[in-house]
């Protein structure tokens, strides 16, 4: 199963992420895992939240922008070789990566890492043949 995260694109402007944060804490919403993107003109804010289902329709109904992705979030062991023994898994099998970024919420000694893959669904296959551990929500 599929990690849903969720994309808000965002004017590379003054208090724009603000919004963003604000607007999921007034609402209780408590983000797991963020990344960002920027050009000169606009961002791409990238969310694992708690409570997927109302954190879109908070940021749906405040006028942002969003759109939704399935990502996989696989747990490693918070140690070093961890996500390069990941990444050569993938290289070895021709599992293209578009992006990713790690989280450190989850169990003592572990990090989550989100991975867009190019084919979602090779690159859950892969995973579960390998016994990789996969986080679906945290």
């Amino acid at each position: 199963m599929a990690l849903k995260q969720i994309s808000v694109f965002l004017e590379n402007t003054t208090g724009r992420l603000g919004e963003v944060t604000g607007t999921l804490a007034k609402s209780e919403i408590n983000i797991r895992a963020i990344s960002i993107a920027d050009t000169a003109e606009f961002g791409i804010l990238r969310l694992i939240v708690d409570n997927y289902d109302k954190a879109l329709k908070t940021l749906n109904s405040k006028g942002f922008t969003t759109r939704v992705t399935d990502v996989a979030a696989v747990e490693i062991d918070d140690k070093p070789g961890s996500l390069a023994a990941v990444m050569e898994l993938f290289q070895n099998l021709k599992i293209n990566i578009e992006y990713l970024y790690a989280s450190l919420q989850g169990k003592a000694g572990k990090a989550v890492v989100i991975f867009k893959l190019e084919d979602h669904t090779k690159g859950m296959q892969i995973i579960r043949q390998n016994n990789l551990p996969t986080v679906e929500s945290f």
